[in-house]
C-alpha cells in the first residue's frame, strides 16, 4: 500500500492507496515546530482509528511547499515505517512539459494537481485547475501535457482572517453562502463580500485564462473551499477533492517502475 502526504501551508493531507483506490484519508494542521516523533505519533493514532495497519504500508511519497518540514517528515517515515520516502521535486518524471521561465519555481502542489488533471481530463481539451488553499492558484494545462503557468491570489481563509484582524469591529465568521448580496447584518454582509467576492475573482481570472487559451477550457476545482465556490460559479465543470492525493499516487507509479 502507498502512503501519500501533501504538505500545504495550512494543512497536511494524507491518504493510503491500494492500487488506484483511496482507502482512507486524513487532514491535520501544518505545524512547523513539530518533530519527526510528534508527526509519527500523530499518524500512528490516525492509523489506529482506521482499518489500515501501518505495517501494510510499503511505499511513501511526499510533496511539500513548506521546506522546513521535509526533514522531520522524512525521518518520521524512516523511523515509523522503515521506508525512505519519494520526494516530489526536480528529477521526478511528471509526464508534463513545464513552460515556466524557471520550472523550479513551480510549487510541488501545482505540479501534482496538474499531473492528476492531465491523467483524468486531457480528453476534454485545455484545462484550468483552481486550487482553493492557503493561496488560490490558477493553472493552465494543454491536452498535450504542456503546463503553461497561471495566477496566484490570496486564499479565502487568510483574506477573511486579515479582515478580522485589521478591522476592529468585524468578527470572525463562518464561511457559508448568505443567499443575498444586500445583507441586513454584519455577519451576513461579510459572508456575502467574501464568498461572492471570491466567486467574482475566480470567474474573472478563469474567463481571462479561457480567452488566452482560445475561448474554452475545462475547469477543475480542488481545495477546502472548492465546493462552496463551485455552488455559486457557472464556470467550474468538476470538483475533485482528492486531486492532489491522486496526483501523488500517479507520480509514484511513474517513478517507481
Amino acid at each position: 500500500m502507498l502512503l501519500v502526504i501533501d504538505v500545504g501551508n495550512s494543512n497536511i493531507a494524507a491518504g493510503v492507496y491500494q492500487d488506484s483506490e483511496l482507502l482512507v484519508h486524513w487532514r491535520f494542521s501544518t505545524d512547523r515546530s513539530k518533530t519527526a516523533d510528534e508527526y509519527g505519533i500523530l499518524l500512528t493514532s490516525m492509523f489506529g482509528y482506521s482499518h489500515v495497519g501501518m505495517d501494510e504500508i510499503t511505499d511513501v511519497i511526499i510533496s511539500t511547499v513548506v521546506p522546513p518540514l521535509l526533514v522531520p517528515l522524512t525521518r518520521m517515515c524512516e523511523r515509523y515505517f522503515e521506508i525512505v520516502p519519494m520526494i516530489v521535486g526536480p528529477g521526478l518524471k511528471s509526464g508534463l512539459q513545464l513552460r515556466y521561465e524557471n520550472p523550479r519555481e513551480v510549487g510541488a502542489d501545482r505540479i501534482v494537481n496538474a499531473v492528476a488533471a492531465y491523467e483524468k481530463y486531457r480528453d476534454k481539451g485545455p484545462m484550468i485547475i483552481v486550487d482553493f488553499g492557503t493561496a488560490t492558484t490558477f493553472c493552465a494545462l494543454l491536452p498535450t501535457g504542456e503546463y503553461l503557468g497561471g495566477a496566484i491570489a490570496p486564499g479565502i481563509g487568510i483574506s477573511t482572517e486579515a479582515l478580522f484582524q485589521k478591522a476592529a469591529k468585524l468578527p470572525r465568521i463562518e464561511l457559508i453562502t448568505p443567499g443575498t448580496v444586500i445583507c441586513r447584518n454584519t455577519v451576513k454582509a461579510m459572508q456575502a463580500g467574501v464568498i461572492y467576492g471570491f466567486v467574482g475573482q475566480m470567474d474573472g481570472i478563469v474567463s481571462r485564462m479561457m480567452a488566452e487559451l482560445g475561448g474554452k477550457a475545462f475547469v477543475i476545482a480542488t481545495g477546502g473551499f472548492a465546493n462552496t465556490i463551485a455552488a455559486e460559479s457557472k464556470l467550474i465543470n468538476v470538483v475533485e477533492p482528492f486531486l492532489t492525493l491522486d496526483g501523488l499516487r500517479i507520480l509514484h507509479e511513474r517513478n517507481s517502475k
